[in-house]
């Protein structure tokens, strides 16, 4: 089956190392990176959607970070 995230974050470190720990879990960067001002919380946020195949059948109640 093939899995998608959309991560996202204000635009800091924490942000990287959230697509890292994915990267290294094997899963692959889809598309290019967002940005976008957050007006309500006053900050950048920054969001990478990425892509992953997996074993099994999906269904949604599949915890797609712990795959």
């Amino acid at each position: 089956m093939k899995l998608y995230r959309f991560l996202s974050e204000e635009d800091t470190s924490a942000f990287c190392h959230k697509v890292t720990d994915a990267l290294n879990k094997g899963w692959e960067l889809y598309g290019t990176p967002t940005q976008t001002w957050d007006h309500a919380a006053g900050v950048m946020r920054c969001g990478q959607a990425v892509v992953k195949d997996a074993d099994g059948t999906y269904h949604p109640d599949i915890k797609l970070g712990a795959q």
